[in-house]
């Protein structure tokens, strides 16, 4: 069956909807914080959460090795990724399944350590375990080799490394500086990684959501030590748009680590969504000619941004993002001081998330979601030029 064409809702349809994106704003608003699309769900997914509902299928989740057997067919397919369905683990969302791996791998007061700015939520994880958060900052680089404006410090990493770390956590692709990291990168890390004894874990949630000029590399595929040292933690909820659903994926390479992570709590599996998981086995079955109608969306969005930007707040410094559906906007030139989102709501009625939260070094940025309408991104930035 042809999937559907995605249109976007209207304004006045988006605000009845019931997830926190629309219901966290009054309607005077326009919310562009929070990583949700406003396009309408694959036919796919719709067909399965119909039907399941339509039988009262509705129960707890049991036993699901669609689960391994349709990511495994994606990743193969995408990225030419050989991944072993039966090292492919259900969990409740990617942000329990870190937080569990963290358990299995470190004890509290234990070196973690990651690089900001950051997703706010992995000072949440790396909190509700305990550990010492390791902080090695993107350096920011106007000459960076992937035109996103920040760079690694990687004698800052490798020290890091030598002080003792026992997990390296990544944000790969990485939210929300929009970077998708390279082999080159990815083999750096695995060489310290596997010199010092640390172990990986790769977020790769925006994983399915990347542009063509700079395709994903899957961490557990560029090399056989990666597979040694690493864990990766992915979701349809993102690239498909069912983050409500809860479901996510972890998975290894080797059969080594496959044997630790039977270390994970049951609980990790039966706690996530009945719904959540067979949608999850459509998107990844079923799912590509949406995605693939999603992403054409995307690209045009970013574009729009950098021509809308030029036009109207030539001021604000945007690098496009290689990957998802999220820009990061230096608003340092508008003197917003340290809380510019705050400001923005206030002033231009347009909601963003202040660059803060990510980190210090965000503080005079914001994040825009751009899964919406042209129409949508047009008002928001008009809204902000008539207040400026």
């Amino acid at each position: 069956m042809r999937e559907s064409q995605i249109v976007v809702p209207s304004l006045a349809e988006l605000q009845t909807h019931r997830s926190e994106k629309w219901r966290g704003f009054p309607h005077d608003v326009l919310p562009l914080p929070v990583a949700e699309m406003d396009f309408p769900v694959a036919d796919c997914i719709r067909e399965v959460l119909l039907d399941m509902v339509k039988t009262s299928d509705l129960g707890y989740l049991g036993s699901i090795p669609e689960l391994g057997t349709s990511f495994a067919g994606f990743a193969k397919r995408r990225w030419d990724w050989k991944v072993n369905p039966l090292h492919v683990r259900a969990a409740t969302d990617v942000g329990v399944a870190i937080v569990e791996l963290l358990r299995v791998f470190t004890k509290p007061g234990d070196k973690v350590l990651f690089s900001s700015p950051v997703y706010q939520n992995f000072y949440t994880w790396m909190r509700e375990t305990h550990v010492e958060m390791v902080d090695v900052p993107f350096r920011i680089d106007s000459q960076s080799s992937d035109q996103t404006g920040w760079s690694h410090d990687w004698a800052g990493i490798e020290a890091a490394y030598k002080s003792g770390i026992a997990v390296h956590l990544l944000c790969s692709p990485h939210n929300p500086l929009g970077k998708v990291y390279t082999s080159e990168e990815l083999l750096r890390i695995v060489e310290l990684a596997k010199q010092y004894g640390v172990v990986v874990i790769s977020d790769e949630i925006h994983a399915p959501l990347t542009f063509k000029e700079q395709p994903f590399i899957p961490f557990l595929s560029v090399s056989e030590a990666a597979a040694e040292v690493g864990v990766a933690v992915s979701a349809a909820s993102k690239g498909w748009n069912i983050a409500g659903l809860k479901c996510a994926i972890i998975i290894s390479q080797t059969e080594k680590m496959h044997e630790k992570l039977n270390q994970l709590p049951p609980a990790l599996h039966y706690r996530a969504s009945l719904l959540g998981a067979f949608a999850t086995v459509a998107a990844f079955e079923k799912g590509e000619p949406w995605l693939d109608q999603a992403i054409e969306i995307l690209d045009e969005n970013r574009q729009l941004i950098a021509n809308l930007i030029s036009a109207r707040i030539p001021a604000v410094k945007y690098a496009m993002p290689h990957c998802s559906y999220l820009a990061w906007l230096d608003v340092s030139a508008l003197n917003l001081g340290d809380d510019p989102g705050a400001v923005l709501i206030e002033k231009a009625k347009v909601a963003f998330n202040s660059g803060h939260i990510y980190g210090a070094l965000g503080k005079t940025h914001v994040r825009l979601n751009f899964a919406t309408s042209p129409a949508i991104i047009t008002e928001a930035i008009e809204r902000i030029a008539r207040v400026l």
